[in-house]
């Protein structure tokens, strides 16, 4: 089984601020971090693999500095790495993104696409469904697990706002993976050496099955007018009952999500 585990290097938006004029994100002096919910992406093909002993390639597509998480997905356990990088590739938006990535794709041999809900210096969810789109195959989105039946298809769980779904996949397919759903392991001491003992693979777009004029900026039909922080969410609600008024409380919003 080969999986391939599209992932991201991310501003840590724990620090991120936004141009007040320009309306774009700062990224000078800020930290980055592999995308959260690509590792946990991550995660599940590791799983996978330590279970049905799949093969996991990691793919990023940015900047050379890129390289850092692809070298730390490595030494969680990853088999393979590839830095997608490229002046053509400037500018994309996750139309021009999805297509170049569904390009390296369709040069590889893959029974598995998997990447994370959505990026945190975007938020669009977008990128993962637009490449099952490019490649014509089924895709599965807000996954929670995934795991290999007996003959062969996945058993994919899904989470929606009030339920979980379970789906069987026949074939090739693509899940995009929640990072709450998955606790991921930390590299080791020897798989850190190993890490930068191997070769992380550097593609160009003239190593891809792509048309050129729809990569990048010119590729890219979205325009951004404004970028903001996310809103706060709503605080919680305090309530000084009894025990017995409590659990009452508690079993009914339990109900309302359909939980129980």
């Amino acid at each position: 089984m080969n999986i391939v585990v599209c992932i991201k290097q991310v501003p840590d938006t724990t620090e991120i601020k936004i141009d007040p004029v320009k309306g774009t994100l700062i990224r000078d002096g800020v930290p980055s971090i592999m995308n959260p919910d690509d590792k946990g992406g991550l995660e599940l093909a590791l799983r996978m693999k330590d279970n049905y002993g799949a093969n996991v390639t990691v793919i990023t597509m940015g900047p050379p500095q890129a390289e850092l998480i692809l070298r730390e997905a490595l030494a969680m356990g990853a088999d393979r790495a590839i830095l997608l990088t490229d002046r053509k590739f400037a500018g994309a938006d996750t139309l021009a993104t999805s297509y170049a990535l569904a390009g390296a794709m369709k040069t590889m041999d893959y029974d598995l696409i998997i990447a994370g809900r959505q990026a945190i210096d975007g938020d669009t969810a977008q990128v993962g469904p637009e490449m099952a789109e490019h490649l014509d195959i089924p895709q599965v989105s807000y996954v929670i697990d995934a795991e290999r039946a007996a003959n062969g298809n996945l058993i994919v769980k899904k989470e929606n706002e009030d339920s979980v779904q379970t789906f069987e996949v026949e074939g090739k397919c693509l899940l995009t993976v929640l990072a709450s759903a998955f606790d991921a392991r930390y590299m080791t001491v020897s798989g850190i050496v190993d890490a930068y003992n191997k070769e992380v693979e550097i593609w160009s777009a003239d190593k891809i099955d792509v048309d050129e004029t729809k990569l990048g900026l010119k590729g890219s039909p979205t325009k951004v007018f404004q970028s903001f922080p996310k809103a706060m969410k709503a605080p919680g609600e305090v309530h000084e009952v009894s025990e017995e008024e409590a659990v009452e409380i508690i079993v009914n919003k339990l109900k309302e999500k359909h939980i129980i």
